[in-house]
């Protein structure tokens, strides 16, 4: 046979944005060695005929840290036409994880991302089988995984490795900052494709302390940054807050020369420096004066759902101190409270930002199961017919249930007209699906799906050859990753195959498919004929063409590529 694999008559369009034509593409040995014309045969065809084929899609802002030990096909990204993915974000991870720091890191993602600790605990066993962020990557590549990653250090790790539980509380000295850099220049040795970190008053960790992160002043970022900037590599990603936004990444960027990422340009999302439009236009000047500092953008609208057992929307708040260090019984008795309920209704209905006013106001009831009718309800519609205060309303749902009543808010990014200049800046690049994280209160992983079919298809924003630009060379290029998100000859053979007509994302849908049984929210794709990666059909129809116990093409993208 001439080739491993051809996929026959499709509308090839190649992620750089050039317009779409018809033709073959011909893989052998795993990389692409033919486009448009490729005569021969094939041991494996795939007729395209109306279909479109891209390069596989780019996602640069996952969490799948922890889930990639337990679960090599990393569901559901590849289902949604994922062929790459970047874990490591917003400073979180588990290496460099000493062992008796492991209990604080499954806490940590716990608190910060969502993550059920009982399923980190059964997922990943009582024996990591490593520590180091070196051996962290060297056990991603041993067992092997569906798709290609990029891996990240993050700052909460390297802090718990070098301060102990004492990186919750202060900066580092200068001795532990030079522990911390001789690390980071390792892990870039080893491999990592950048460094991130995080100042986000909504992370909050366990026992209701600021994630480590947090507790860093500028003067050590900056020292972190640095190393990045003497080994000439790497990418800087960051998770905003107010002591580490566009000033200071101005700083960095001019000290270190390295490009910088943020998380996240949110349409109606005020980072208590400006709304939207005014972090667009800055971050615009800041483009044209030659620094590389990128928000992350997203397609879609930002809801979480949410149960008061687990309130991450709310811990930013002073007066869920005390609930985010209670356990069940004790956030119970918070919950009852006169006085906390007193102090919650005002905060929510009178004196809080009025942002964050704005969005609980349009809370829905997801689950609710002692009166079924209530849910998909607003719930200040339903607290008005019972003549109640919403926030009682909510509490007394969450208590007669046992905290297991389930609210949907949304965050941002609700104003289509609003979204829409973020995603058409030369500045920004598609980020955010948080894929991995936050997996019982929303699903993103299918940003890629969802942007093809609602803001190409549906809306005509974009062009199919600009939203697949934005879905892979464009990721791929902001953080280095120099062999992947074009066709071309020569290039891996990461591919997706799927129907422009009919591309899209079902409605999320709840399972219970993770370790020890814990839930998640998934959503079907569709209108995804394949999805290849390395010259390799790991999806076929919606469903997986690979033994997800068998050997699996993904490649650990060292320092921003691999050799197929």
């Amino acid at each position: 046979m001439d080739y491993d694999l051809k996929i026959r008559g499709a509308d090839i369009v190649d992620g750089t944005g050039r317009a779409r034509y018809r033709g073959d593409v011909a893989v052998k040995d795993r990389c692409i060695v033919a486009m448009g014309d490729a005569p021969g045969t094939a041991h494996q065809t795939i007729d395209a005929g109306g279909l479109a084929v891209s390069p596989g899609f780019v996602d640069i802002h996952t969490h799948y840290d922890a889930q990639v030990l337990w679960d090599r096909m990393l569901s559901i990204s590849p289902w949604h036409g994922v062929t790459t993915a970047v874990i490591g974000n917003c400073g979180f991870g588990v290496a460099p994880a000493r062992p008796a720091h492991r209990s604080l890191i499954m806490r940590t993602l716990e608190k910060v991302e969502g993550m059920s600790v009982e399923a980190l605990e059964t997922g990943l066993g009582p024996e990591w089988g490593f520590q180091t962020f070196p051996e962290y990557l060297d056990a991603i590549e041993k067992q092997g995984v569906a798709i290609n990653l990029g891996v990240m250090i993050g700052h909460t790790p390297l802090r718990l490795w070098v301060m102990g539980e004492a990186a919750t509380e202060r900066p580092a000295t200068t001795a532990e900052i030079a522990e911390m850099k001789a690390i980071l220049r390792g892990a870039l040795d080893a491999g990592a494709i950048g460094f991130a970190t995080s100042k986000a008053s909504t992370h909050v960790g366990y026992g209701g302390r600021p994630v480590p992160s947090r507790a860093a002043d500028l003067s050590e970022i900056m020292a972190l940054a640095g190393v990045l900037g003497e080994a000439g590599r790497g990418i800087i990603q960051a998770t905003v807050g107010k002591e580490l936004f566009l000033d200071q990444f101005v700083e960095i960027a001019r000290v270190t020369g390295r490009p910088i990422t943020w998380t996240a340009l949110l349409a109606g999302l005020s980072l208590g420096t400006g709304g939207h439009t005014e972090q667009l236009a800055r971050s615009e000047a800041i483009a044209a004066e030659g620094l590389t500092i990128v928000p992350q953008v997203t397609a879609r609208p930002l809801n979480f759902e949410f149960q008061f057992k687990a309130p991450f929307l709310f811990e930013p708040l002073s007066l869920f101190k005390p609930v985010a260090i209670a356990d069940a019984a004790g956030k119970a008795r918070i919950y009852a409270d006169p006085e906390f309920r007193r102090a919650f209704a005002d905060r929510m209905l009178v004196s809080g930002a009025p942002q964050f006013r704005a969005s609980f106001a349009k809370t829905l009831i997801s689950q609710y199961g002692p009166e079924p009718e209530l849910e998909e309800r607003p719930l200040f519609e339903v607290a008005r017919e019972r003549g109640v205060v919403p926030t009682d309303l909510a509490l007394d749902l969450a208590l007669q249930t046992n905290l297991e009543a389930r609210f949907r808010v949304p965050v941002a990014n609700h104003q289509e007209d609003e979204v829409e200049p973020l995603l058409k800046s030369d500045c920004t690049v598609i980020g955010l699906s948080d894929a991995g994280a936050h997996a019982s209160q929303l699903c993103d992983a299918c940003l890629p799906t969802y942007l093809l079919a609602r803001w190409v298809r549906e809306k005509n924003t974009f062009s199919l050859e600009e939203g697949v630009r934005m879905l892979t060379s464009r990721p791929a290029e902001v953080f280095g990753l120099t062999d992947r998100g074009v066709l071309k000859p020569g290039a891996p053979a990461d591919l997706v195959v799927f129907d422009p007509a009919t591309i899209g994302a079902s409605k999320l849908r709840r399972v219970y498919d993770l370790p020890a049984g814990a839930d998640r929210l998934v959503s079907d794709a569709i209108g995804v004929e394949a999805v290849v990666v390395n010259g390799t059909v790991i999806r076929r129809a919606g469903v997986d063409a690979v033994d997800p116990q068998g050997v699996l093409p993904g490649r650990l993208l060292r320092g921003g590529h691999a050799s197929v």
